[in-house]
Order: structure tokens, then C-alpha cells, then sequence
């Protein structure tokens, strides 16, 4: 049986949610990614009390998941984008640790197949979307096309877009016209009753600095390090600015985009656990009520088993 008990006091949990409001980015507002932090600076946790925290958020999840299956109306969708070694996976592990795993599905996306290049930029995300009563993670996702291939324009050309046939014909008007197309996408999805939350980690340079040496450094960390990694790194500015740009022209009320510090783990994981909870709370979730009828017929059936 889930815990009951409160997952803050009162006064602290407002303080939470006061804190987490924080770290979303309102529809319209620029999202200022340079000005926003990557490391904690509140003082309602520390990493002990959060281990604990993260628990009994977990269990709430869990309880959360099984009214979402029962419900069958809704659907959830994470996605979670970040720079190499900022945390999505530890994330993915962590916040999903107590969750049914026949009703969570994590889908990561790498480089399109020739099968998918000969379709529209979204259509192998639309396959990949939850169910209704299930919950979805992109870890990575349909903004690579916006983020990856920003950066690195020469992209684009594997597409066989009409009217694309060298970098120079990627301008700002075609990335307008797909911030836009993405836009549209995420808000038929939610039309249809899936829920997106979007998570960027945001983490510093300095910590992806030591963190990729703890790759080289530690033996069982080796298979993760990629020299891929440091070549991208070179190109940081560049993903910032991408970054800056995807999120402010999509964070919206029905697909909303949270900027989580990424640089003490212990916290992204109970501040992207806490969104999550939240938004599944607001989708007034509850087990399916049966008739009189049926209720008779649940009491005929326990006599049997007597």
C-alpha cells in the first residue's frame, strides 16, 4: 500500500510549488536560458531530505499511473531534452523507478532511418506517442529538428525537402515555419487528451566538464563517454541559442516548457518528479463508478467465492 502521508508540510510544500512556477517558461516570455540557474539556490532541501522526498513522490506517481490507466482518457507525454551528460537518463530512472512498466514507454529518438527521412519531420514521433492511459517519454525528441539540426544545417539536406537544396536555403523563416509546425503538433496532441510537459536540464559547462571526465576517469563509465560528446561541446553557444529560441516559441499553457537546474542531480530529479505529479493531478483523474446493476452483480459474484 502507497504511502499516505503528506509529501511537504503545508507551508513548505507552497514554498515548492512557488519555487517550481519558477522554472516554467510562460507562454510568450522569452526564455532567457543564459540568465536562468543551473544549480539550486533555494533552501527548502538538501540532498538527504530530498532522497526521501523523491520516495514518497514516486509512490504518489504510482498511485497517479494506475488512475490514469483505469481513467482511459488521458495520456501523458515527458520530453526531455538536454545537453551530453546533463542527467536524462538518471532522471528516467529514478522518477520512473516505481511506476508499472507495462503502461510507461521510453522512446530515444537517434538519427532518422531512410524509411522516415521519406516523411514529414514529426511522422516518427506521432507513431511514438502514448495511448490513452499511458505515459510516454521522449528522451530526445522531435526538437532535435530544431536543435541538432540548427546547429548543424547540412542536416536539413537529407530531408529532400522542396525548395531546400543547400544550407543557404535554411533561413529563419523555415525555422519559424517549424517552431510553428511543432507548435501545431503538440497542440492537437494535448487536443486529444495527451498531456505534454517538456523538461530542458539545463546544466552548466563547468559541470559537463567534470562530468565527462568522470566518464574517462571511472572504468564503468567508459561505454558512456563518446567522442562525439566534446565535439558538440564545442558548439555550445550555438545550442544555447537553438535552445533559447525552441523554447520560447513553444512553451504554451497545453505544452509548457520547465528549465531545470541540472547541475545537483538530487534536485532536477524531485523538481521534475513534483511537475509531473502536478500536472497529472490537474487532469482530475479517478477509478471508472459502476452501476447498481453491476454493483449487485460484484455481490453475487463474492458469495460465489465464499
Amino acid at each position: 500500500m502507497a504511502s499516505k502521508k503528506p509529501l511537504l508540510t503545508p507551508d513548505v510544500r507552497a514554498a515548492f510549488v512557488k519555487e517550481l512556477r519558477k522554472l516554467r517558461v510562460p507562454e510568450g516570455e522569452k526564455a532567457d536560458i543564459r540568465k536562468r540557474p543551473t544549480s539550486y539556490r533555494g533552501k527548502l532541501f538538501n540532498k538527504d531530505t530530498a532522497r526521501d522526498l523523491l520516495e514518497v513522490g514516486v509512490s504518489r506517481m504510482a498511485e497517479m499511473q494506475d488512475k490514469l490507466y483505469a481513467h482511459n482518457e488521458h495520456g501523458l507525454l515527458i520530453v526531455l531534452q538536454a545537453m551530453d551528460a546533463a542527467g536524462k537518463d538518471g532522471a528516467i530512472k529514478h522518477i520512473m523507478s516505481g511506476l508499472n512498466p507495462q503502461g510507461v514507454k521510453v522512446t530515444s529518438f537517434k538519427g532518422p532511418s531512410s524509411e522516415e527521412l521519406d516523411h514529414d519531420f514529426l511522422w516518427r514521433h506521432y507513431k511514438a506517442l502514448p495511448p490513452r492511459g499511458e505515459i510516454g517519454i521522449f528522451n530526445r525528441s522531435h526538437y532535435e529538428n530544431v536543435l541538432v539540426s540548427r546547429v548543424h544545417p547540412e542536416i536539413v539536406l537529407r530531408e529532400n525537402l522542396p525548395n531546400v537544396s543547400s544550407v543557404k536555403d535554411v533561413t529563419k523563416k523555415f525555422w519559424k515555419e517549424r517552431l510553428h509546425t511543432i507548435r501545431q503538433f503538440e497542440q492537437i496532441t494535448a487536443a486529444n487528451g495527451t498531456s505534454v510537459v517538456k523538461f530542458f536540464l539545463h546544466v552548466s559547462q563547468d559541470e559537463q566538464r567534470k562530468r565527462l571526465l568522470s566518464r574517462i576517469d571511472d572504468p564503468t563509465k567508459n561505454w558512456k563517454f563518446s567522442t562525439a560528446d566534446l565535439k558538440e561541446r564545442a558548439h555550445w553557444d550555438s545550442y544555447m541559442d537553438a535552445y533559447e529560441a525552441a523554447i520560447t516559441a513553444t512553451s504554451t499553457e497545453h505544452a509548457p516548457w520547465y528549465v531545470i537546474p541540472a547541475d545537483d542531480k538530487w534536485y532536477a530529479r524531485i523538481a521534475m518528479a513534483s511537475i509531473i505529479y502536478l500536472h497529472m493531478d490537474k487532469l482530475n483523474l479517478a477509478y471508472p463508478t459502476i452501476t447498481d446493476q453491476q454493483r449487485a452483480d460484484l455481490q453475487i459474484a463474492r458469495r460465489e467465492l465464499l
